[in-house]
Parts: C-alpha cells; structure tokens; sequence
C-alpha cells in the first residue's frame, strides 16, 4: 500500500535476461535513464548523470519483454521501486531495481508496431528462453490475430503509422 511507484524514461542498456522458475516466467534488464538540459553558455544540449536501474519483470511481461526489447531501444517503465543497500565483499553497495507493472518502448523517439499475444502464449518462443540472438525468431513466433488483414505484422489497420518507415520489432 505505501509503495513508490515510479515511471522512468530511457534506454534499455543490456539484452533482456529471460528465464523460468517456479512461479513463472522473469525476465530483467538495465534501464540508463539520463536527463539533458540546455546550457546556455555553451548553447548545446548537455547530458545529466547517468541512472541506472535493474528492471524486474514477470509472466507474460518478462516474455514479452525478452521478445521485444533490445540493447538501445527507448522505453517507457512503470512500476514499483526497491532500494537495497547490502554489502558485498566488504564493499557498500546500493542497487536500484524496479519491478514493473508495465513496459513500453517510448514512441515519442520512434515507432513500434504491436503484435498482440493470447492466454497461453509468450513472446518467449518454444524454447522457453530468449537469450542473445534468439529475439528475432522469438518476435516472429507471435501470432497476429485471425483474419487480421495483411500489412504491419499484428497491425488491425493493415499500414504502418508513417508509410516508408521501419517497424521497430
């Protein structure tokens, strides 16, 4: 009940980690969050520190996540923060993770076309996994909705948002 809830913008800094354990499926990444700010002295837009977070994902989130998202890609984050600070080694050490309610890539930086996927069914692909170079046979293992019309693979409307630009998979 008094949980933070945080919604943070960036990129996602490591491939997607995706396993299985026994309550389902986990997938987890870096998010680099870096805010820019105009310095008027220099007139030039400068880079802020540098946040980093450890993304924690489950169920069909963590599969969809693995299947979707790759090193570079700007996302949208909403979920709730944890602060653990633990030593290690003899080294104090603070980690930030966040366990999200929802994951999304940041369309005011591109466009993504959305491939809806059933009960039952992950992004994950039959492996059950998506590790490294997987991704791409993963993505393409979604199924788009019976009868969807051709076009933009999962796209109702069968056109892409901007005609002639990529499809962020």
């Amino acid at each position: 009940m008094n949980e933070t809830v945080v919604c943070a913008v960036g990129n996602v800094a490591t491939q997607p980690v995706h396993r299985e354990d026994e309550r389902g499926h986990v997938a987890r990444f870096r998010l680099a969050a870096t805010p820019r700010y105009w310095d008027r002295e220099k007139a030039t837009w400068v880079d802020g520190h540098t946040n980093f977070f450890t993304v924690w994902t489950r169920r069909s989130l963590a599969a969809n996540v693995a299947a979707s998202l790759s090193v570079g890609d700007p996302v949208v984050v909403h979920g709730r923060l944890k602060v653990r600070a633990e030593t290690r080694d003899g080294q104090a050490r603070t980690d930030v993770d966040i366990e999200a309610v929802a994951v999304g890539h940041d369309l005011a930086r591109g466009t993504s076309a959305f491939r809806r996927t059933t009960r039952g069914e992950t992004g994950a692909g039959e492996a059950g996994g998506v590790a490294g170079g997987a991704r791409p046979a993963a993505v393409a293992a979604l199924k788009t909705r019976p009868g969807a019309p051709p076009g933009a693979p999962g796209d109702p409307w069968g056109m892409q948002a901007v005609p002639g630009a990529p499809l962020l998979t």
